[in-house]
């Protein structure tokens, strides 16, 4: 399944509370449960006013599905292509 990185732009991410956080990702797996298989959320990063989620999906649609259906912002989607790390200079 491939891996993607979604890029969405939140004012104030940053300082949303942990029930903030709660919430927004009970919705999450509440609508991805509805989805079915083919789509998976793996983590998110929380920045100043931006989340970037880390999903595995069969494409970007489901992405896009999910993103609509929850009202949550997909400002970009990227698959990934490939990983690195510092074991890649080993």
């Amino acid at each position: 399944m491939p891996q993607y990185v979604i890029e969405r732009e939140i004012a104030g991410a940053g300082d949303l509370t942990s029930d903030d956080l709660k919430g927004i990702s009970q919705k999450s797996c509440g609508i991805l449960k509805d989805m079915g298989t083919g789509i998976e959320w793996v983590q998110s990063y929380v920045t100043g006013d931006k989340v970037y989620c880390v999903y595995n999906a069969d494409n970007a649609e489901l992405i896009k599905e999910h993103a609509n259906t929850g009202g949550f912002p997909a400002n970009s989607i990227s698959e990934v292509k490939n990983i690195i790390s510092p074991k890649t200079a080993d």
